[in-house]
């Protein structure tokens, strides 16, 4: 018996007056794991609510298969629930088959052969035989083991509360429970957030393995990488929401070679309007009713010149109407990807100590030397050079936080910290602060930069922060929008050394995409924290491991 597929058709959800789905629709058939990416606010997870039945939508219609997994952002118990009861309700539907199964059988075995009731006996044993063999009720406690041991959970106590446990804790122990329960339809939202490599990795072998349909709306790149067989760009375009077929380096591929052609239609456009002005231009003069007939011309021009210039002004005319034509339907000049500004940024250190170009100083940025922050980090020694490209990994703990802002000049340490005199640092924080919350976002920007710098890297141009948002107070920004405003100063006018703490947080991946692209062509030299899986494996500089503190 096939497994049903997820349909949507149509789908129009309108949350504080804004369409934040406007007509999508979707199938999600059996063995495909679909990714939902964009930027916040587009409406993944209000489409994965409405998929889910948690929220209606104001138009259109959903038909989801029985027994649907939502992985919900809160679990649905109480603080004083155990993980004993957790993985009751996750073992409920194996341990309620099974024994349907038992009922089934025994009735048959007292049923003759041949009767109707036994037929009917017969598509019902097989109906449910089919399930217990595709959702795997058979290995459902084994298979509870195994899930909570790979989800970094096995040590804990089935007598352990809930409200014993960390958010992330409970997050994974959620994740934990819908993979026991292997439902025919499983919606994710990030789902490897709180999740180590490990755990990330194990995740991405279970849901490899579903039978079923999976929809995830996640950040993690790697994640959508390993999992995804299409990937669905929610991002607004004029056609709404467009699916690509295959993982997320398919995805990467098909925007690639979409940013080609719409870059070569631009140019050519450009082009073309270009040479109908000149051409319009040069026809209207030769037609000019001041313009006499030249010397070479008067020889026959009273016979022929009515004609010619009658040629000419409909010449004029077709170029001018195709110019308009041209003008009016002419693709949009493609967005700029995200770069460090380029002009006058901070590539010489001063005039402290006479130095010169710091590109043609032989010393490094910053050394570091027995550097010891007391129960945070312990590192024997460390240099940054003018052009370095660091990147800084290590468990939960380890300092990678403490060794940014070391690094800074912003926390002291014990041991030796060199720096060179007139070095300018600049450091993207994981919790971003500015001290005028009452300011907005546009003016913060203006008077951090100057109103000359400000100007010619204009903060709309980078693709961080969307126009509305420009004139609210900073103080009103989410956490993931004041982050992207102290990233866009960085950019607008990068440092010497720019320090960046899990940069990728709280950025779409097509945005990450850029800034990782912009690292490698940064300018000065670049240390980075972070747990970003894609961003790690495709590092092509210096790495340094951190171990926990001794």
């Amino acid at each position: 018996m096939p497994q049903p597929a997820l349909l949507a058709h149509d789908l129009v959800r309108v949350l504080g007056g804004r369409r934040v789905l406007d007509g999508v629709s979707l199938t999600a058939s059996p063995g495909h794991r679909i990714g939902l990416i964009g930027e916040n606010g587009v409406g993944k997870s209000t489409l994965l609510k409405v998929l889910a039945g948690v929220d209606a939508p104001d138009s259109g219609s959903v038909v989801r298969p029985p027994g649907l997994g939502l992985l919900h952002q809160e679990m649905p118990y109480d603080a004083g629930a155990t993980v004993a009861t957790v993985l009751d309700g996750a073992l409920r539907d194996a341990r309620d088959g099974l024994a349907a199964l038992d009922r089934l059988g025994d009735e048959l075995a007292r049923t003759p052969e041949g009767t109707p009731r036994h037929r009917e006996l017969l598509d019902a044993y097989g109906g449910r035989l089919e399930e217990a063999q595709d959702r795997e009720f058979w290995d459902a406690d084994r298979r509870a083991a195994l899930v909570l041991d790979g989800l970094g959970l096995g040590a804990f106590g089935h007598d352990r509360t809930l409200g014993s446990l960390s958010g992330g804790q409970r997050g994974r122990l959620a994740l934990a429970a819908l993979l026991v329960r292997r439902p025919p339809a499983l919606l994710l939202d990030e789902p490897t957030n709180h999740l180590d490599d490990g755990a990330a990795a194990f995740l991405e072998e279970q849901l490899t393995g579903l039978p079923g349909t999976v929809v995830a709306a996640c950040h993690d790149r790697a994640f959508l990488d390993a999992v995804c067989t299409d990937v669905i760009d929610m991002d607004p375009a004029v056609d709404g929401p467009v699916r690509y077929g295959g993982n997320y380096s398919a995805y990467l591929s098909q925007k690639r070679a979409e940013r080609e052609r719409w870059e070569r239609r631009y140019a050519e456009e450009q082009q073309e309007l270009a040479e109908l002005r000149h051409s319009a231009g040069v026809s209207a003069h030769r037609v000019a009713p001041d313009r006499g007939p030249r010397d070479n011309e008067k020889m026959g021009y009273g016979h022929r010149g009515g004609r010619v210039q009658s040629q000419i002004s409909r010449r004029v005319r077709n170029a001018t109407r195709r110019w308009e034509e041209l003008a009016r339907t002419q693709v949009a000049e493609p967005p700029r990807p995200l770069r460090f500004a380029a002009g006058d940024l901070a590539v010489r250190v001063g005039d402290v100590g006479g130095i010169g170009d710091i590109g043609e100083d032989p010393r490094p940025l910053v050394s570091l030397r027995d550097v010891r922050v007391p129960g945070r980090l312990s590192l024997d020694a460390l240099e940054v050079a003018a052009t370095d490209r660091l990147l800084v990994t290590g468990g939960n703990g380890t300092g990678k936080s403490t060794l940014l802002a070391v690094l800074a000049g912003r926390l002291p340490a014990g041991g030796e910290v060199h720096r060179l005199p007139g070095l300018t640092v600049g450091l993207l924080t994981q919790d971003t602060a500015f001290e005028r919350p009452d300011r907005t976002v546009r003016d913060t920007y203006e008077l951090s930069l100057g109103p000359a710098r400000a100007e010619k890297v204009p903060l709309v141009s980078l693709g961080l922060l969307h126009e509305e948002s420009l004139d609210r107070p900073v103080g009103q920004l989410s956490v993931g929008q004041r982050r992207r405003l102290a990233l866009a100063l960085l950019v607008a006018r990068p440092p010497q050394l720019l320090l960046l703490d899990e940069p990728t947080n709280h950025l779409s991946p097509r945005l990450c995409d850029e800034l990782e692209e912009a690292l490698g062509s940064g300018p000065g030299a670049i240390v980075v924290a972070t747990h970003d899986r894609w961003l790690r494996r495709r590092w092509g500089g210096r790495e340094i491991r951190l171990e926990t503190a001794g």
